[in-house]
């Protein structure tokens, strides 16, 4: 089964991306991940995203989907896949569909994470980050016992600049922007299925799991 997930940050893809992957046997290939093996790998295009990282700037579409060329292309992506973090455009949709064309593949099913945009806000702005160990608490949903102090290492926690409210909602803003077209896209071609994603993690992955196995019988 080839498979693309989607949704707004804070809608828990990287940990329902795991449990999926898992459940079906189909490598998880995450854009972070390739960016990862690439830079530190020290391949060509990963010394040239490695620039424009290091510029602050943003990867460019092509060396994106180069990356994403070269991962899909490996053995163990030949029965299957979860990609999580690509494509985030109309687009990148239409490279994904020739990278798999010149592959001689093509795409199952894209899965939507739906989330209500206040309940993000909730999930995210709660956060709060250990700066002596890294570990992140919640305020409502997993509270330190003492107030601004890590339960683990003893250390001061703080909100991190992109966790504030604020730069929550923005992030939401330009992730309807971009995505809402894609969206659009899949539906149109009847290959869009959305769950709620909402409730306890292990409920939304019954959920996923039994959204896709239609998919993963053909």
């Amino acid at each position: 089964m080839r498979v693309v997930l989607v949704g707004p940050p804070g809608a828990g893809k990287g940990t329902q991306a795991e449990f999926i992957a898992g459940h079906f046997a189909i490598p998880k290939i995450s854009t972070g991940d390739i960016f990862r093996a690439n830079v530190s790998g020290g391949t060509e295009l990963g010394r040239e995203a490695k620039k424009y990282m290091d510029a602050g700037d943003l990867v460019p579409d092509e060396v994106t989907i180069a990356m994403v060329h070269d991962r899909l292309g490996q053995d163990d992506a030949a029965s299957g896949f979860l990609l999580d973090g690509f494509p985030r455009t109309v687009r990148q949709a239409g490279e994904l569909d020739s990278i798999l064309e010149e592959l001689g593949r093509s795409l199952d099913v894209v899965l939507d994470l739906e989330v209500d945009s206040d309940e993000v806000v909730r999930r995210l702005s709660g956060r709060r980050t250990c700066k002596q160990c890294g570990q992140v608490w919640h305020l409502e949903y997993d509270p330190p016992q003492q107030d601004g102090i890590c339960g683990r290492c003893g250390g001061e926690l703080y909100q991190r600049d992109d966790d504030s409210a604020a730069t929550v909602r923005h992030r939401l803003d330009v992730y309807a922007a971009q995505t809402a077209p894609l969206i659009a896209f899949y539906s149109g071609r009847e290959q869009l299925v959305s769950i709620d994603a909402l409730g306890a993690v292990e409920d939304v992955t019954e959920r996923a799991i039994s959204a896709l196995a239609p998919f993963d019988a053909r």
